[in-house]
């Protein structure tokens, strides 16, 4: 638990935005746990239902953008969170954030919220702010709509944030265990000052207490400014790793240094050009004035290395809370699957497999629960692997993500280039396809017994072409399936014939 260093408010009500998110995710028990009431504002409330807090919070369907639903989620709100932010690229995208984020002041005034704490970026001291990259902008500019609301305000800025999961965090990890010798962009010599998730969230918790005459802006970091360099090279002393050569290449721009990123680590080129464009410019911290209302207690902030073991840690225990991947990436198909037989929406191709499977029921579905990541796809693992570098190599998000949990699923968990669309409990995983297609596409497996009492596999495919483009595709890759399909479906049943036998762990074929 992060304490907040205060006493709550009785009865005082938080509004969340964005809790399926990274931060949002782990500051909704934070919250709870220091005895504040919390509303969760989610345009999809059914993928905040498998988080082990949701029975303790109220959620509601609201969008950002939309006053409407706004003005009913924030009834009786008196601290609002705004931690909703565009990763896209587009040229509209800070547009759209500004809209949504006039939208939301003008219903905190209305609804006559106490605070709205917001969490952006940390700009480059000297840096004229159309010198800084779009999204450092955009970041600005949220903030400077918020505190102009009317309504006190805390914007919280942070530059590098080191915790489980955390996209910064794994692009380090990936970037240092991957390559011991490193043709680097010149922003490794950039000077960052990281912080601790676990500050973070303290931050954001006492923010909440502020007194009504605060309004303005405050720089969070940990105790210690480095390069990324230093940031690397500290990362394999932590993790027990040789040390690594690391050779600067003033060439590589941030778009190209974003595919490189994407290349050797998880963190998909769409969300690394942001990432790689912040470090351009030096990011230190130019008071800490924070501490002033919400007072560090022993220890704190982490220093960057006991930030690191902690994140480590937290990895090797397989204790991930929530993860990058947690939100969904610009593009991202979110159309919930047709589920009419009769469907009017256009072509719906299927591919249906089922297999008996000589095995107990639960092994079965452990065995579907633990697909993809190190398991992988129970089927032509070249495949795979190919088609997961086609999808990098067009921006998308490639086969790297892996999952969350090495053993459990959550509605809304990435799972390499899917998502969880639906999970029923020892029955039934749907995914929900988000690599880059001309279509929508979904991967069914059910866990189930025949009419006789037999435990059998059933596993559907589905693609919803999007113009000549998506039959085409649907119809060059359809000889393929008997291959992938059949041997997916005959795989996970051996294998769980195999961890029924033994009573092990998971593993394809």
């Amino acid at each position: 638990m992060v304490s907040d260093g205060g006493t709550t408010k009785a009865g005082e009500r938080c509004l969340v935005t964005g809790p399926g998110g990274y931060i949002g995710g782990r500051l909704v028990p934070e919250l709870l746990d220091a005895g504040y009431t919390v509303r969760c504002l989610a345009r999809t409330p059914a993928n905040l239902r498998d988080y082990p807090w949701a029975d303790r919070v109220e959620v509601v369907r609201a969008d950002v953008t939309d006053a409407g639903s706004l003005r009913s989620a924030l009834h009786d709100v008196q601290v609002a969170y705004y931690l909703v932010h565009s990763m896209n690229s587009g040229r509209d995208f800070e547009k759209k954030d500004r809209l949504a984020a006039e939208t939301f002041a003008a219903e905190c005034r209305t609804a006559g919220v106490r605070r709205i704490v917001y969490l952006g970026g940390l700009n480059p001291a000297d840096v004229p702010e159309d010198e800084l990259s779009p999204h450092l902008r955009s970041r600005a500019e949220v903030g400077r709509i918020l505190l102009a609301s009317g309504v006190p305000t805390t914007v919280l800025r942070a530059a590098v944030v080191i915790g489980s999961g955390s996209a910064s965090f794994e692009m380090l990890r990936y970037l240092t265990e991957r390559l011991p010798v490193m043709v680097t962009p010149s922003w490794v010599g950039t000077h960052v000052q990281p912080i601790a998730v676990r500050d973070v969230l303290r931050y954001l918790v006492g923010s909440a207490r502020m007194p009504e005459d605060v309004n303005r802006t405050f720089d969070i970091g940990g105790p210690d400014v480095l390069t990324y360099r230093q940031m690397m090279e500290r990362y394999a002393l932590v993790a027990g790793l040789p040390r690594r050569l690391i050779v600067p290449v003033p060439m590589l721009t941030p778009r190209l240094s974003s595919h490189w990123i994407g290349l050797v680590t998880p963190v998909p080129a769409a969300l690394a050009r942001p990432l790689a464009e912040s470090l351009r410019h030096e990011v230190v911290c130019a008071e800490h004035d924070i501490a002033d209302h919400v007072p560090d207690p022993p220890g704190s902030p982490l220093p960057f290395d006991r930030a690191l073991e902690l994140a480590l840690q937290r990895v090797r225990q397989a204790q991930v809370t929530t993860r990058w991947s947690s939100a969904s990436l610009p593009g991202a198909p979110s159309d919930p699957l047709p589920t009419d037989p009769d469907w009017a929406g256009g072509s719906l191709y299927t591919d249906e497999r089922t297999q008996d499977v000589h095995a107990d029921l639960d092994a079965l579905w452990r065995v579907i629960e633990g697909i993809g990541g190190e398991n992988g796809w129970y089927s032509f693992p070249l495949a795979w692997a190919v088609r997961g570098w086609l999808d990098r190599l067009v921006g998308g998000v490639g086969l790297r993500r892996g999952r969350r949990d090495a053993n459990r699923l959550r509605v809304g968990d990435a799972l390499d280039f899917w998502r969880v669309e639906e999970i029923e409990r020892g029955q039934l995983l749907r995914l929900r396809a988000e690599m880059r297609l001309p279509g929508l596409a979904w991967l069914e497996m059910r866990a189930e017994r025949d009419e006789r009492g037999d435990v059998r596999y059933r596993q559907r495919a589905l693609f919803h072409p999007r113009g000549l483009a998506g039959h085409l595709y649907w119809w060059s890759v359809a000889p393929f399936h008997a291959t992938v399909f059949n041997g997916m479906a005959r795989s996970i049943a051996r294998t769980a014939e195999r961890v029924d036998a033994s009573g092990g762990a998971t593993q394809a074929d």
